[in-house]
């Protein structure tokens, strides 16, 4: 395998989005077991819920410490470290003997799951070119978006019986996913950037750029639409439950509802998975106008809100063998998409609204690396973790009580709908500031890339030999930086 060569940069990123989904495994799997964990503890769905909103904050806490080591070191090693830690905290949360120190693992799972997103985030825009940020970011949240439905999946399926068993398999493949991790390309800091061609660029962020980053108008509606949007993604959370009640509506066991719910959610999760195809029109629309990431994340998250609100309410008949095994009850649930009309319906509706949904993840993550220099994109992304981590606790913790407000006047199933569709709404003012952040753009894109130019002349100046030879030509940076809007080869 060559240093830096496309097998081992293809092989780098491969294992980045591995890592990447794992960490996302670690979260995704105890919501489908609030009753299980919380009938072994002695203690009630909200104390396990709890858990699940203070592990969102202590991650979106712990990811700016973790951001800004690695933005001023090496980051490598703060990936790892950051690793290891979940790994004990995610198997430690397995062999766990009551409620007190289930959620110390999970708050030491956690922290160290705040380095791992932050921190690859910077290192995998290094290592993809401005023209195909929307593309390849997709596929950097979509493998978040993987995790989670995987760790929705592996709970409910792993942990049907035993619940300990998902967090244990967890751990184990996250120590695999971590030796692989060793051997990835140690990419240098800027290397996608066209402007950077052929620099050894060293720049290092430091405690007074703070003002510099929120200066950025781009940055910060980039920063606070995650506070609404997080609190409509937070309440989703509670999708197995939702389908969980159903299925006991329905005259399911608890044990058979469960899983029904699990694999249920899981196959309604799928549309998240075009949202390469929001990266490519993100992609396709930014060489026309700067704004057009910005414009695709505002029309998706819109335009999804009445077909959310619309799948919570349409009424699902389910058909499949009580009290039987898992494969019976995964093969009968399967059935029910092609069998059961109402199923149908529900799973095309769940797909395309979750389709425009996720036209918000690439886009974000592109423009956070469009508007921002090397240096930064691992703390922006941090503070816009932040603001994602209170919403999505919020969301999550407030579902639960309004679920239980509802149950009043609405008796299950029917409170999960009306609350989860009413948590949706959250996704306007999201839109409303993409729409915001899209006249602000092209003005901090511009002044990004005239501060990266002038760093590599000063870099190139500095390279002068005693004899006046320059080691590289400044031009070469602006050729590069207009040969991202050349339809032709790229790097």
């Amino acid at each position: 395998m060559l240093r830096g060569g496309t097998v081992h940069r293809v092989y780098s990123v491969v294992v980045f989005v591995i890592l990447a989904s794992l960490d996302n495994v670690a979260i995704g799997i105890v919501p489908p077991l609030y009753g299980s964990i919380g009938d072994d503890f002695g203690v009630g769905e909200g104390h396990i819920a709890l858990a699940t909103t203070i592990m969102f904050l202590v991650s979106a806490v712990a990811a700016i410490g973790w951001a800004y080591a690695g933005d001023r070191t090496d980051r490598k090693p703060v990936l790892i470290i950051g690793t290891v830690i979940w790994i004990a905290g995610t198997a430690w949360s397995g062999l766990a003997g009551g409620y007190l120190p289930f959620l110390f693992a999970q708050m030491l799972a956690a922290f160290g799951l705040g380095a791992v997103a932050s921190v690859s985030f910077s290192v995998v825009s290094d290592l993809i070119s401005p023209r195909r940020r929307g593309l390849v970011m997709s596929f950097w949240g979509l493998s978040q978006g993987v995790g989670t439905l995987a760790g929705t999946l592996v709970g409910g399926i792993l942990g049907h019986a035993d619940w300990r068993q998902p967090f244990l398999v967890t751990a184990a493949a996250g120590c695999v996913a971590t030796l692989l991790y060793v051997f990835t390309y140690n990419v240098p800091r800027g290397e996608s950037q066209p402007e950077l061609a052929g620099v050894d660029y060293d720049e290092r962020i430091h405690h007074d750029h703070l003002p510099i980053i929120l200066g950025r108008r781009t940055n910060l509606w980039l920063i606070l639409q995650g506070g609404t949007a997080q609190i409509a993604f937070g309440s989703l959370v509670w999708l197995p439950v939702l389908f969980r009640a159903r299925a006991e509506d329905q005259g399911y066991s608890s044990g058979t509802a469960v899983l029904v719910g699990s694999v249920f959610a899981t196959i309604f999760q799928l549309g998240a998975a075009l949202s390469i195809l929001g990266g490519l029109a993100g992609d396709r629309l930014q060489r026309r106008t700067p704004r057009g990431r910005a414009l695709v994340a505002a029309v998706g998250v819109l335009a999804a809100v009445p077909f959310y609100v619309v799948l919570f309410f349409v009424p699902m008949k389910i058909t499949v063998p009580d009290g039987a095994g898992t494969a019976d009850v995964i093969r009968g649930v399967l059935d029910n998409v092609v069998t059961e009309p109402t199923v149908a319906v529900c799973l095309g509706i769940a797909v395309f609204a979750l389709m425009l949904t996720s036209a918000n993840s690439p886009n974000w993550f592109a423009m956070i690396a469009d508007v921002n220099p090397p240096e930064h994109r691992s703390t922006v992304y941090s503070l816009g973790n932040l603001v994602n981590g209170f919403g999505r606790a919020g969301g999550n913790a407030l579902v639960g009580v309004v679920f239980q407000r509802l149950s009043g006047a609405f008796p299950p199933p029917l409170n999960y709908a009306v609350g989860l569709a009413s948590f949706q709404f959250f996704f306007i003012p999201t839109g409303v500031m993409y729409w915001l952040a899209s006249r602000t753009v092209a003005e901090d894109m511009a002044a990004t890339h005239a501060g990266l130019l002038a760093k590599a002349s000063d870099r190139a100046a500095s390279d002068r030999g005693p004899d006046g030879d320059v080691g590289r030509d400044p031009a070469v940076v602006v050729e590069g930086l207009a040969a991202q809007q050349d339809p032709g080869p790229v790097r």
